[in-house]
């Protein structure tokens, strides 16, 4: 059994970091609107941009979180689709990814 400590507190440190980021966007989306028509479409757009990166954030807490509950579990590291060892070079890049290399691109097509 493979010591996955290095990428678990990848992950978390991650997790935290994204936490944080989506916590000031949302922030930033509560903020009060301007009175002034020109200003509030510009900040409607800065707000859409808010909330496709919160999305993304959300997306990829999800992935982190899936990846921390497969190291509980004792199946971090073995790919979800074939049950093939994921290789470390794999897991250091991608520390979320569920699937190994070969899986990976016959999803993607």
């Amino acid at each position: 059994m493979t010591d996955f400590a290095t990428q678990k507190q990848t992950l978390l440190k991650r997790l935290s970091e994204l936490d944080h980021r989506l916590h000031s966007i949302e922030a930033e989306l509560d903020a009060e609107n301007s009175k002034d028509w020109e200003e509030m479409a510009v900040e409607r757009e800065g707000d859409e941009v808010l909330e496709s990166l919160g999305q993304s954030g959300q997306g990829e807490i999800l992935r982190i979180r899936a990846a921390l509950g497969r190291i509980r579990a004792g199946e971090y590291g073995i790919c979800g689709r074939c049950g093939e060892d994921i290789s470390q070079t794999r897991l250091q890049v991608l520390p979320d990814t569920p699937l190994c290399k070969t899986c990976a691109a016959t999803v993607s097509r």
